[in-house]
């Protein structure tokens, strides 16, 4: 039977822009102490931005953790005090200009539970709206639209790597949303 650790102690041993870092003092099996580094992250908005035509629009940008430019659907953290459907219909504006005329969750999941709280929120984004970008000022993003056949063969193939958008395409390709 799977066991429920103790927590016996608990510190912030590094603050971010992004996230923290949180080392926990457990009690473990057996009454052995032991520590875990656990990524303290409020969580984020993810977006699947459907247009007229069926296609999924995508943001193309440099992840310098894999030092390469990655295809993956919008998303955003979720700031202080604001809900994350709120974060998502901001993260789109900013991230690719369209605003939605309506907004739906459809799933949330924990994408690292080994060593981080992060919590992702998907929301499919319908009856869109171009406008303008709104990028942080240390941000070059390229919209890339792709039909659902397109995405799921690149998903497939290993073209598309990010974790994010191969749980948000499969679930949405899935559900028959795409």
């Amino acid at each position: 039977m799977a066991y429920d650790e103790i927590t016996l102690e608990s510190d912030i041993v590094y603050k971010g822009k992004i996230f923290d870092i949180r080392r926990d003092k457990i009690l473990a099996v057996n009454d052995k102490v032991s520590y875990r580094d656990i990524v303290v992250h409020g969580g984020a908005a993810v977006l699947i931005p459907i247009t007229e035509d069926g296609k999924i629009i995508f943001v193309k940008q440099w992840r310098q953790a894999l030092k390469k430019q990655i295809v993956e659907l919008p998303a955003g953290r979720v700031e202080p005090g604001e809900s994350f459907e709120d974060a998502a219909k901001r993260e789109l504006k900013e991230e690719t200009g369209y605003s939605a005329g309506r907004v739906v969750k459809l799933f949330r999941m924990a994408p690292c539970v080994g060593y981080s709280e992060e919590i992702l929120e998907f929301y499919v984004c319908h009856n869109l709206n171009p406008g303008k970008t709104d990028f942080d000022e240390t941000e070059d993003i390229d919209i890339v639209q792709m039909t659902p056949e397109e995405v799921v063969r690149q998903i497939m193939s290993g073209d598309i790597e990010d974790g994010k958008t191969v749980a948000g395409v499969l679930f949405a390709k899935n559900a028959g949303i795409i």
